[in-house]
């Protein structure tokens, strides 16, 4: 049975038996106002002071049940504010649990697939007589797949650390114009890219920034626009000044992300659609990683549609 089932069979159970009881109290309360009534008119020999009594007990009896609704209406907003909050407060551990499965699936995937690739080629090399150009694209292949893990592991690290509080920003004077133009230039190269990566690049644009951190930045959002294009479709790379704001954008072609995700992909672990099914690598680490870093640099990054398809991510480093 669902929990949210168990949670109302319980909330309804619960009114009931509160409901029962109050018809008791408010029940007995008249039987008891009842009593008193009748002892007045059998003791009182005067008309008019007979009355007076009743009413006063009368008021009293009508007192006593606003006090009973009032205390209930207390109890069931009450009841109801703390079953509220205990279904969000189970619905988010849920979603945190099924993220972390997602991830643990997604990582074991991602973790086994580059290792598996390495064997494949070392051992290749190893049983095979291969000439001097076969050897340089299997040893680069190799190196590749070696790269890949290593920032899958980077990945998981740094995300562990800032959970932790343990990352430290060691910040020198970046050219970021530069770092873009090697970083693109790497990416368009990687053996078996399956997408045109061009890019537009101010000259000479520079920041008081960590240079291991933005380079991962980048890294991450190229990967997530190859992962999420179809093949032969266009990334876009825009590095513009402007006035006193730095401006980088990474546009891709692929089915862009719905107006209810596009806050949730920043969150850690989070991934559209379910692990079994998704045919899509990743972790789900990457854009919390990218949001962290960005915020840590004094920027802020948005997600929007590109057009015709696609999204857009834009920092604005301030």
């Amino acid at each position: 049975m669902k929990p949210i089932y168990i949670f109302s069979i319980l909330f309804i159970y619960i009114m009931l038996q509160f409901a029962w009881w109050s018809y008791l109290l408010v029940k007995l309360n008249t039987e008891v106002y009842q009593h008193k009534i009748e002892n007045v008119r059998l003791r009182s020999t005067a008309p008019g002071q007979t009355i007076a009594e009743e009413k006063i007990l009368e008021k009293k009896l009508h007192e006593k049940w606003w006090m009973v609704m009032g205390e209930g209406g207390v109890f069931i907003s009450l009841l109801l504010f703390g079953t509220i909050l205990t279904l969000r407060s189970f619905n988010k551990e849920m979603a945190l649990a099924r993220q972390q499965k997602n991830f643990l699936l997604s990582i074991t995937h991602e973790f086994k697939s580059p290792l598996a690739s390495i064997k494949l080629y070392l051992q290749t090399l190893l049983k095979h007589d291969l000439d001097k150009e076969k050897k340089v694209s299997f040893i680069s292949s190799a190196i590749d797949d070696a790269d890949r893990l290593n920032n899958l592991v980077e990945n998981a690290l740094l995300a562990n650390m800032i959970d932790y509080k343990g990352y430290a920003f060691h910040k020198e004077e970046v050219n970021l114009s530069a770092l873009v133009r090697l970083l693109v230039q790497k990416f368009q190269s990687t053996p078996g890219a399956k997408n045109k990566t061009t890019a537009v690049i101010g000259e000479d644009i520079t920041m008081h920034a960590d240079k291991v951190a933005l380079g991962l930045m980048l890294n991450n959002l190229l990967e997530n626009a190859s992962k999420y294009s179809t093949e032969n479709t266009l990334i876009h790379v825009n590095l513009q000044r402007l006035h006193d704001k730095t401006i980088l954008s990474v546009a891709d072609g692929g089915a862009g992300i719905p107006d209810a995700e596009k806050t949730k992909v920043f969150e850690k672990f989070y991934r559209l659609g379910k692990e079994e099914t998704r045919t899509t690598k990743g972790t789900g680490l990457g854009l919390y990683i990218v949001k962290y870093i960005v915020e840590h640099h004094n920027g802020k990054i948005t997600v929007r549609d590109n057009s015709p398809k696609g999204s857009v991510f834009e920092i604005v480093f301030s």
